[in-house]
């Protein structure tokens, strides 16, 4: 398979790939600046806030994003070199990690929503909310394009565009959480 050298007019997995990236991270952007300002607006509810996340689950769920991404690029990889049984089995493995990572979520999620911390519970949360779940959304949309990624390859059918695309987007929702999980687990507000 010859590959055309990686440009701004042809970036792996192609144009239309980044521009999704783009305007995603500009509203996860977007909304993190107006995080930021309600922070100074409200330090104190924001700062007790911070103390009910559960800083381990976000800390496993950092870890399983990171290892999920790893397969993803070994997966890459493995296309590249035509080595489709690997691939799967790497892209097999970010499933299975990005799946954990969405049953942890939900898990925090149940025991928010059990303590009574919903949407509307004060500013932090609705940003928490809101951040968290786009971002779990991403991250569901993630596993299926992964499934179809792996059902492509089962049929001969994956390109390496698609794969590159389908890593791209992968690793665009491990970006968004290594900013999330320190701006709404870490800092002290």
């Amino acid at each position: 398979m010859k590959r055309v050298a990686a440009n701004i007019a042809y970036p792996p997995g192609g144009l239309l790939i980044w521009i999704i990236i783009i305007v995603e991270l500009m509203t996860f952007g977007l909304a993190l600046i107006g995080f930021g300002i309600s922070s100074l607006h409200e330090r104190q509810s924001f700062v007790g806030s911070t103390k009910l996340l559960d800083r381990n689950a976000g800390f496993v769920n950092t870890l399983l994003l990171l290892s999920s991404g790893f397969f993803m690029a070994v997966a890459v990889q493995n296309v590249r070199e035509g080595k489709n049984r690997p691939a799967n089995s790497m892209m097999l493995m970010a499933m299975l990690t990005g799946t954990l990572f969405v049953l942890i979520k939900g898990i925090e999620y149940n025991s928010k929503l059990t303590a009574g911390i919903g949407l509307y519970y004060n500013t932090f949360f609705l940003y928490y909310w809101l951040l968290t779940g786009f971002h779990l959304v991403h991250v569901l949309a993630g596993l299926v394009i992964i499934v179809v990624a792996i059902v492509n390859n089962l049929k001969g059918k994956l390109s390496m565009e698609s794969m590159e695309a389908t890593a791209s987007f992968w690793h665009m929702c491990d970006l968004i959480w290594l900013v999330l999980f320190p701006l709404l687990y870490l800092i002290q507000w």
